[in-house]
C-alpha cells in the first residue's frame, strides 16, 4: 500500500442516513442535524395525530427530511427521510377536541424496509385564517426539489450525464480537473475512459461508450486508497453502505499522476464532508410571495367586470334571416299565384344563368347573406 485514507480518517457521524431512514424518539433529534442540513421552514401548532394524539408540536422541513417533535413531551419525535416518502397529500379533518372544527392535515405514506408507515400531521392552532392557507406547501416544494437533485447525494451508474464528451454540470458545480487514460478495473479486460473531478462528485465514463459511466458524490465515498493490484498500483474507492457498498478500482499511468489525483480527491472529500451541498435550495419567504401572487391573480381572473363585456348588434343578422325565412315560407305555403309560380325563368347577369324571378321587395344579395359578414358593436 502506497497511501491510504481509511475509515478511521472519516468520522462516522458524516454517514448520510437522514434522507433514507425513518426514526422514532431519537434523543435531541431536532437539534442534531447533519453537516450541511438546514431547516428551511418551521410549521407551528402541529399534532402527530397517528402516534401522539393530543401533543402539540412543531414540524421542521429540512433539505433532507421532515422532523416532528412534541412540545409537551420532549422525548417524543420522529424523522422521515424524503427518500422513504411514497405519497403526500392534504386532507380536511375534524378535531374532536375542538368541537369538530375542520382543520387542515398533512397525510404521508412512507415505506422503509418493506414496512409501510402512515403519518397524519394536523393543524391544531384553531386559527380560522390557517384553514384556507397552504401551510404545508413547503413540504411539497422541498420534497419535489429533493427528487430532482439526487445526483448531489447518490451514486449513479449508467446515467445520461455525459453529452458529446462533456459532463452535464449540475447547478453550482465546477470542474476542477479532467484526467484521460483511466482504466476501469471492474472487468478482467478493463475499460479505458476519463475522469472528471468537480467540487461535488467524481465522474468516470468510457471513451468508447459514454453511457457506461459512474457518478460518485463525495458524500458516498467511505474510503480512498492506492494499493497494488495485478495491473499495478490502482486507485481503490470504497463506497458507503448508502451508496451500495461498492469497491471500485481504477488504474492511471504514470504512478506520479495517480498519486497527484489521489491527493486531490482526498482533499476535496475532506472539504466536502465538512460542508456538503445537497442541492436543495429553497426560500420559504419567496415561495409564500409566489403563492400569494398566484392566489391574487386567480381571484382577479374570476371577478366580473362589466367593461370586459361587449353587447353585439344582432339586428343585422335578425333582419337577413327574417327576409330569407319570409321568402321560403311564401314559396312553400303557396302564397304566390299560379301565374307567378309558372312564369318563365329570366336570365341573371350577375350569376350567368337563368333563374326564377325574385319577388318584389327582395334583392339577390339577400338570398346569399344567410349570416352577416361583419358583426358590429352596438351601444344604445
Amino acid at each position: 500500500m502506497l497511501a491510504t485514507l481509511s475509515k478511521a480518517d472519516i468520522a462516522q457521524q458524516n454517514l448520510l442516513w437522514e434522507d433514507k431512514e425513518i426514526k422514532f424518539d431519537v434523543p435531541q433529534l431536532h437539534t442534531r442535524l447533519h453537516c450541511g442540513e438546514k431547516i428551511l421552514d418551521t410549521i407551528n401548532h402541529i399534532e402527530d395525530s397517528k402516534g401522539n394524539p393530543g401533543d402539540t408540536g412543531k414540524l421542521l422541513v429540512t433539505n433532507l427530511r421532515i422532523i416532528w417533535h412534541s412540545l409537551v413531551h420532549k422525548k417524543f419525535n420522529l424523522s422521515i427521510g424524503y427518500a422513504r416518502i411514497g405519497t403526500i397529500n392534504t386532507r380536511v379533518v375534524h378535531m374532536h377536541t375542538k368541537g369538530r372544527i375542520p382543520s387542515q392535515a398533512l397525510y404521508i405514506l412512507a415505506i422503509s424496509n418493506e414496512t409501510r408507515f402512515e403519518f397524519l400531521f394536523t393543524d391544531v392552532s384553531g386559527e380560522t385564517a390557517r384553514r384556507d392557507q397552504p401551510i404545508f406547501a413547503s413540504v411539497f416544494d422541498v420534497h419535489l426539489l429533493y427528487q430532482r437533485t439526487f445526483l448531489y447525494r447518490d451514486l449513479k451508474l449508467r446515467g445520461a450525464i455525459v453529452q458529446a464528451g462533456q459532463l452535464i454540470l449540475l447547478p453550482n458545480e465546477q470542474v476542477y480537473s479532467q484526467v484521460q487514460g483511466v482504466w476501469n478495473l471492474s472487468s478482467d479486460q478493463g475499460n479505458l475512459g476519463s475522469f472528471v473531478v468537480t467540487n461535488i462528485r467524481l465522474v468516470w465514463y468510457a471513451d468508447a461508450n459514454e453511457t457506461f459511466n459512474i457518478s460518485l458524490p463525495y458524500l458516498q465515498i467511505e474510503s480512498l486508497r492506492i494499493r497494488e493490484s495485478k495491473y499495478g498500483p490502482a486507485l481503490v474507492i470504497q463506497t458507503a453502505e448508502t451508496g451500495g457498498a461498492y469497491v471500485l478500482g481504477f488504474r492511471i499511468d504514470p504512478v506520479e499522476r495517480l498519486t497527484e489525483l489521489f491527493k486531490e480527491l482526498c482533499s476535496l472529500h475532506t472539504i466536502y464532508t465538512d460542508q456538503p451541498n445537497f442541492g436543495v435550495h429553497y426560500d420559504p419567504q419567496e415561495a409564500r410571495k409566489r403563492v400569494a401572487a398566484a392566489a391574487e391573480e386567480a381571484a382577479q381572473a374570476t371577478q366580473f367586470k362589466i367593461e370586459d363585456y361587449h353587447e353585439l348588434d344582432e339586428r343585422q343578422e335578425r333582419e337577413i334571416n327574417t327576409k330569407l325565412n319570409s321568402y321560403l315560407a311564401a314559396g312553400c305555403s303557396g302564397a304566390l299565384s299560379t301565374e307567378q309560380q309558372l312564369q318563365t325563368p329570366i336570365y341573371c347577369k350577375e350569376l350567368g344563368f337563368a333563374m326564377e324571378r325574385i319577388p318584389d321587395g327582395y334583392k339577390l344579395q339577400d338570398l346569399w347573406n344567410v349570416m352577416p359578414t361583419k358583426m358590429t358593436d352596438y351601444d344604445e
